[in-house]
């Protein structure tokens, strides 16, 4: 059985995303922050759970170390901000922190494995807000963040070889306890390209940027 870890899976498309892949027969691990809201998540959609602080360098070695090996990767977790990108560094510090680092860390500990086994799936849960195409749109430096998680895409994905894929996506406008109740989209609508991208064939594309499994503009 192949095994997944998904970063903030203990809410809305990041828990969509782990009962999704679940359901697709993987072992799945949520990483989250908070251990007792992770262990419920878990127990709710028949996963795992790892205690994991994206934005700690350390907890990241120490939740690796504890859980082991995965085949798929799914970095979900986030954090949005507000107002002006220059007048907030804790907030551009936060944003880089969770988005772009955390990632990184756990692509650098977790990819090797997948290497060596000639199987890795990685997906970087982005957003149309950090697009160049869409001017960056997103709130204080959460667009940054995201741009830079697209580029870590693309450049990881020229890296890695044909058998680990690495891909972004954006779940779109998601009823979350982020996006608001205004938001249009469902967690599970949201969340459906992200498994697709987990479940791809050896045939799938890598270092693409995806909406509802069609590509989009970087």
């Amino acid at each position: 059985m192949q095994r997944a870890l998904v970063t903030g899976g203990n809410r809305g498309i990041g828990l969509a995303i782990a009962k999704g892949l679940v359901d697709a027969g993987f072992e799945v691990i949520i990483g989250a922050r908070d251990g007792a809201a992770g262990e419920a998540a878990a127990a709710r959609v028949g996963a795992r759970v790892v205690r994991l602080d994206v934005a700690d360098p350390r907890s990241i070695a120490e939740a690796v170390q504890a859980m082991g090996a995965v085949d798929v990767l799914v970095n979900n977790a986030g954090v949005l901000g507000a107002g002006n990108v220059l007048d907030h560094p804790d907030d551009f510090e936060a944003c880089m922190a969770v988005m772009l680092n955390g990632p990184y860390w756990l692509m650098h500990h977790l990819t090797p494995h997948m290497v060596q086994s000639g199987f890795g799936r990685v997906v970087n849960v982005s957003s149309g807000w950090g697009a160049f195409s869409d001017g960056i749109e997103g709130p204080a430096s959460y667009g940054v963040a995201k741009a830079a998680l697209n580029a870590l895409t693309v450049a990881s994905a020229r890296t890695l070889p044909e058998t680990v894929k690495v891909n972004a996506m954006c779940p779109g406008w998601v009823h979350t306890r982020m996006g608001g109740a205004s938001a249009p989209r469902t967690p599970e609508e949201g969340a459906d390209t992200a498994i697709w991208l987990a479940t791809l064939g050896p045939d799938g594309p890598s270092g693409g940027f995806f909406r509802d499994r069609t590509p989009i503009a970087w």
